[in-house]
């Protein structure tokens, strides 16, 4: 099994002491930075985008994990100023070209995840395999914080870990994204996940950041 990592959502972050909140995320030290990227067209909401991505690498040395819930992200990528060892994931349903799509993000020198709305299957990875490092689940819809999680989530994900291991790749990672409370990583963990994106239900809940992160890692031995 691949080792367990965090990738707290800065969506769910106090703008207003973002700073701050970067400070003890890189003390508790996390893996990753999840920044979601919303049109308001692929997904019926708009989040962050570019002069948050680069505010943040002013701020930090921690990997940024960029997902773009936009439309053709083939045409926005080279808008990040995507970094060697950045995670970018990029949804199956959002581009006519996921392949080339993927393809770029590798260009640009980051690992490079199909991301699956809650209602794809996993048969759209067919042939893609060779192509990605990893795949990000949806659990939840995309678009929103503070969602529940969609049940079914969990055999996806273990879908996915099965079919890895069918084509000999089980070290290529599985993400997954939406509720991923302190209970539900850990049985995303036994089914297969390597990197958990915590939001309101975990990191970002309650008063002491250090001590949600402290209990996410425990629930993920």
């Amino acid at each position: 099994m691949n080792k367990a990592m965090l990738s707290p959502s800065m969506m769910c972050a106090d703008l207003t002491r973002l700073e701050s909140t970067v400070a003890q995320l890189e003390k508790a030290g996390v893996e990753y930075l999840h920044v979601d990227i919303m049109d308001g067209e692929f997904v019926p909401n708009i989040t962050l985008g570019t002069d948050f991505c680069r505010l943040l690498r002013q701020l930090t040395d921690i990997p940024l994990d960029i997902h773009l819930m936009v439309v053709n992200p083939e045409n926005k990528l080279k808008w990040f100023d995507i970094r060697p060892g950045e995670l970018v994931s990029v949804h199956c349903e959002s581009t006519a070209d996921i392949k080339g799509c993927l393809d770029c993000v590798h260009s640009l020198g980051a690992l490079a995840l199909a991301a699956l709305n809650p209602q794809t299957p996993v048969s759209v990875l067919e042939g893609l395999y060779d192509d990605i490092d990893g795949v990000l689940v949806m659990s939840v819809n995309p678009g929103f914080a503070g969602q529940r999680i969609i049940p079914h989530s969990f055999d996806k994900v273990r879908a996915v870990r099965n079919e890895l291991e069918n084509y000999g790749l089980a070290g290529k990672i599985i993400e997954v994204d939406g509720n991923i409370s302190f209970e539900n990583a850990e049985k995303m963990r036994a089914a297969g996940a390597d990197i958990f994106v915590g939001g309101t239900s975990s990191v970002f809940g309650g008063d002491s950041m250090a001590d949600n992160i402290a209990r996410l890692r425990a629930a993920l031995k």
